[in-house]
């Protein structure tokens, strides 16, 4: 990750501000600016039931990223317990895909973030999922 990016997508001091911070990072298109917001080993689900970790998550997350369209994303609910945090939140991306066809995904995300020594906050997991089962 390049200096720019992790000054310019540092994590944020205040839990409530996660989400508008990774919308902002989510939406540069740049890889490194989201993963600036999350844990060494933090887990991302891929999928319903896919969790990654690693090189594997970096993968799915420009994967996600190289759709190129914007994020709109809400919290809908944020509960803080000491250092760790429950996010809930809305998203929508749409537009127009590399293929020119329209497209659109949304759903609730629930994320866990938690405040480390630094006393910023970070994703541990990031499951844009939610509760959406996997397929049978």
């Amino acid at each position: 990750m390049t200096s720019s990016t992790r000054s310019t997508f540092a994590p944020v001091s205040d839990p409530y501000q996660h989400t508008e911070n990774f919308r902002r990072a989510f939406n540069s298109g740049d890889a490194a600016a989201v993963e600036a917001g999350l844990e060494d080993g933090a887990v991302f689900v891929r999928g319903p039931g896919d969790p990654v970790t690693g090189g594997e998550a970096s993968k799915a997350i420009a994967d996600f990223l190289a759709l190129g369209l914007p994020m709109d994303i809400r919290d809908r609910h944020v509960y803080v317990a000491d250092d760790i945090a429950l996010i809930i939140a809305d998203w929508v991306v749409e537009g127009t895909g590399p293929g020119g066809d329209h497209m659109r995904m949304e759903g609730t995300s629930t994320d866990v973030i938690r405040r480390g020594a630094d006393g910023l906050w970070r994703s541990v997991i990031d499951n844009p999922h939610g509760t959406t089962r996997p397929a049978a």
